[in-house]
């Protein structure tokens, strides 16, 4: 991989990060960013523009963090039926999100 393409994924980290500062719901970014990774996986990208989006862009966007830390924040809550709908409730909506950006992304291709 060449040098200007660690610089790209460093800019579009960069972005990615700024974007969800400003944002600043991790549920909004977590739907967002399963929708444009569903789009976007059944694009024929090459392989610097795969790893500038994915390890650059979305990595960043949809943090794992995020999701981890709300999780946190309701176990220690102490409600674990609570917890447990929004843990399925977040992954189910996530698939359901980026199944729905594949199917757009094919039907405009």
């Amino acid at each position: 991989m060449k040098i200007n393409n660690f610089l790209y994924i460093l800019f579009a980290s960069y972005l990615a990060t700024f974007l969800r500062l400003t944002i600043n719901n991790n549920f909004l970014i977590s739907i967002i960013g399963s929708f444009l990774v569903g789009f976007f996986i059944n694009k024929r990208l090459s392989y610097s523009i795969e790893k500038i989006l994915f390890c650059g862009f979305f990595s960043c966007f949809t943090s794992f963090s995020g999701f981890i830390y709300f999780l946190y924040k309701i176990f220690n809550q102490g409600d674990w039926i609570k917890l447990i709908i929004f843990f399925n409730l977040i992954i189910i909506l996530n698939l359901l999100t980026m199944f729905i950006g594949f199917w757009i992304s094919r039907k405009i291709t």
